[in-house]
């Protein structure tokens, strides 16, 4: 191997940076152009190098590796793939050394960015149409061809299309990264979740700093005047987390407020020197404000992408806001469902509340998920919807019931599971089988339907030990609240009779933090 050779690749293994990672970089300190010049007669690379010299192509030059021989190509093709030329002579140790050059970078480096030009001093020994037909090249030359006027057209020509060529792919891989982070802020369920991971994307999406802050402020009125003036910061990373409570626009740092302004009033993100202030607007009159840090302004590129991401962002907040509304008038509705059937029945509406909140919390030490766990808590509140039904001399009668009375009263279940069964929602789905089965018992002695064990839904036991929990803690007008030693007792001694006895123990071992609840909505 030459000395040129070592030199060259001296320079390549100190420089060794990818085209596909800001090759085509804006700084001052522009990386070279690299030019692979392979062929096995000295003076071809003197020549190539003098001819060359000074050449500059969109503000930057170009630097020349030499190679001299096909071997030697291979070995730096295999090892760098940021090379935007590579001059292949056809004839070097082989006949067609530089075509199983060529064949070699497409094909089993699978390299399309670099532009292969063939440059032979024997024509007979590759037919230029054969070549061309055959290897994936982009130009061929006669060495008499290469005159310096023709050599300087010849780089000009294929280094606008490596150029291009990379920021194609550039513009592609930055659309993936926008599709995978938009899919990780699609996924997210909640507002919160949702606000941390438009900011962890963000910053992932442009390499940018970990200190960012979001922001939502709901600011247009409709035409029923139902909507207030609403600043609220969603998610808040690196410096801006002693932010993250600030629930007026006054509370965040001046420049950024000022940004924030701006942005709102020109409805469009800016640029700043060493920040961005994203702008994303919905139809419901939600403002959407991203405040990210940065050491160098975002390319062209980079800030085609931010507003492509910007608007799925706006779109997924959007959604979910209307999808947060949807669940909390569902809850809302369930509450003050069930809290009018105890108001009828003379007991307090915080009883459906609590046990909704017991029955969440029996449900996740359970092993149940949190999503399956919301949906006993938003379900449970509608076990004793059936009582509607119920006369109010039944309901309502401080003594013992009759026989017949206490059959009417019993048929509470099967009516709330009628109800309810009509439905094709989760919760009122789930509700109505809660409303049918929380008064089977674990030992089959319950009714409706007289079932055992885990023939009850997971939701019915759940349900049925959380209502007599709270029910024995509270006051009725057929008895006084017990305390809870005697709620415990009690417990314990249903075991496997009335209850579950797996659940009748999580209970028991998470008694301080159910009691809480009880503390929590008092009657």
């Amino acid at each position: 191997m030459s000395n040129d050779l070592h030199e060259s690749n001296d320079l390549l293994f100190a420089n060794d940076s990818s085209p596909f990672e800001g090759n085509l970089s804006t700084s001052q300190d522009k990386p070279c152009w690299r030019v692979l010049v392979v062929d096995d007669e000295p003076d071809v690379h003197r020549i190539t190098r003098m001819v060359l010299t000074g050449f500059q192509f969109d503000g930057r030059r170009i630097e020349l590796i030499s190679a001299y021989s096909g071997e030697e190509a291979r070995e730096i093709m295999q090892n760098h793939n940021d090379i935007a030329v590579a001059l292949l002579d056809v004839v070097m140790e082989e006949d067609h050394s530089g075509l199983e050059v060529a064949r070699y970078i497409r094909e089993e480096l699978h390299n399309r960015f670099t532009r292969i030009v063939l440059r032979t001093g024997q024509p007979g020994q590759a037919p230029e149409q054969e070549v061309i037909r055959t290897y994936d090249i982009n130009d061929y030359k006669d060495k008499t061809e290469l005159t310096t006027t023709k050599l300087n057209t010849l780089m000009y020509a294929t280094l606008r299309s490596y150029r291009d060529i990379c920021t194609l792919d550039e513009h592609r891989r930055g659309l993936e990264r926008v599709i995978k982070a938009s899919a990780e802020v699609f996924s997210s369920g909640a507002i919160s979740h949702f606000a941390a991971a438009v900011l962890d994307q963000v910053t992932n999406l442009l390499g940018l700093e970990q200190t960012a802050l979001y922001c939502s402020n709901t600011s247009q009125l409709d035409n029923l005047q139902l909507n207030q003036k609403r600043f609220r910061v969603l998610a808040a990373t690196g410096e801006m987390q002693e932010f993250s409570d600030v629930d007026s626009f006054e509370g965040i740092p001046g420049h950024i407020r000022q940004g924030f302004e701006q942005a709102m009033q020109t409805r469009a993100s800016q640029y700043y020197d060493k920040h961005y202030i994203g702008y994303f607007s919905s139809e419901r009159g939600s403002e959407n404000l991203l405040y990210v840090q940065y050491h160098e302004k975002p390319s062209e590129l980079d800030k085609q992408l931010l507003e492509i991401y910007a608007a799925n962002v706006a779109i997924t907040y959007e959604n979910l806001l209307m999808r947060e509304d949807i669940i909390e008038t569902q809850r809302e509705m369930v509450y003050m469902l069930g809290e009018a059937v105890e108001q009828r029945s003379q007991e307090t509406g915080a009883h459906v509340k609590r046990v909704a909140k017991i029955s969440q919390a029996l449900a996740l030490a359970y092993g149940l998920s949190a999503q399956e766990a919301e949906l006993i808590k938003m379900a449970s509140p509608l076990h004793d919807v059936g009582k509607v039904a119920i006369p109010d001399s039944i309901l309502n009668k401080p003594g013992k019931h009759t026989p017949e009375e206490w059959q009417i009263m019993k048929s509470h279940a099967q009516i709330g599971h009628d109800l309810l069964s009509k439905s094709d929602r989760r919760v009122l789905k789930l509700g109505a089988i809660i409303a049918r089965q929380h008064h089977e018992r674990w030992d089959g002695s319950g009714y409706p339907l007289g079932l055992k064990g885990e023939e009850i839904h997971i939701a019915g036991r759940i349900t049925a030990l959380a209502d007599v929990f709270d029910a024995l803690g509270s006051r009725r007008c057929y008895k006084e609240a017990w305390c809870l030693d005697k709620i415990i007792e009690l417990i314990k001694s249903e075991s496997g009779k009335h209850f579950d006895p797996q659940l009748s123990e999580i209970l028991i071992n998470n008694i301080d933090e159910i009691a809480a609840i009880r503390q929590q909505f008092p009657d």
